[in-house]
């Protein structure tokens, strides 16, 4: 988490927007221009992941120390779970991220001349994509906090090759994260969602997330192994 004396709340929160919103954008548009450039799904969706691995690793180092750079409602819930970001706070977190999601979907229609608004038609439903959700958001919100456990310094590294590797591995291509599944039902492009696909969708990023931070808080958490004897004590 950010120094919340070194960055008022405004800033934060415009640093949240920004970062989804370029994060959405990014998503939205190398899918649209992988479609453009080949008809090869395979191809296509390589060509729309690694720009969204990219583009995680520079904005989690530019605006982490901003805001903590959640860019993800479900990982904003985690920190209030852990009672490191007030309720308030978070609520006005998820408004910034949601309005900057959204805000990137028309930024990247408006760069390939697409209507500004233009719901999804692309079908991601069943049990199988909302597992593979809940394991997309459970591995990212375990990435998250060992990384800030152990290797702090290149959490931006860790997140953006999750999110790589989890493109391929999951069944939903790893969306993990409301705010982005919302912005992208507003795009009838090669990253969208139906809007009626949503609710499963989200509800299972957040059951996915919360299963992660409840088992990174034990495996984690302190060591109730007895002390050990002192030497002293042993030869008495």
């Amino acid at each position: 988490m950010p120094d919340q004396h070194a960055f008022d709340l405004p800033r934060r929160l415009a640093a949240e927007a920004l970062g989804t919103g370029m994060l959405v954008a990014t998503v939205v548009g190398s899918g649209i221009m992988a479609e453009t450039l080949t008809r090869d799904v395979a191809l296509a969706l390589l060509c729309n992941t690694l720009p969204t691995g990219a583009i995680l690793v520079v904005l989690i180092t530019l605006l982490g120390p901003i805001s903590g750079a959640h860019f993800n409602p479900a990982v904003t819930l985690v920190f209030t779970g852990k009672r490191e970001l007030p309720v308030n706070e978070a609520a006005l977190y998820v408004f910034a991220q949601i309005a900057g999601g959204i805000a990137g979907t028309l930024a990247a229609h408006l760069m390939f001349g697409l209507p500004l608004l233009d719901l999804s038609a692309k079908v991601r439903t069943g049990a199988p994509q909302w597992f593979a959700e809940a394991v997309a958001a459970f591995g990212l919100v375990a990435t998250i906090l060992a990384g800030i456990r152990f290797q702090r310094t290149v959490i931006p590294w860790l997140v953006g090759l999750y999110i790589t590797a989890a493109y391929w591995f999951t069944a939903s291509t790893s969306f993990a994260n409301p705010a982005v599944a919302i912005a992208r039902s507003l795009t009838n492009t090669f990253a969208g969602i139906r809007p009626v696909d949503l609710p499963g969708f989200i509800l299972a990023e957040l059951c996915g997330a919360f299963a992660g931070m409840l088992l990174m808080h034990w495996l984690l958490g302190p060591s109730r192994a007895p002390a050990p004897v002192p030497i002293a004590e042993t030869t008495r």
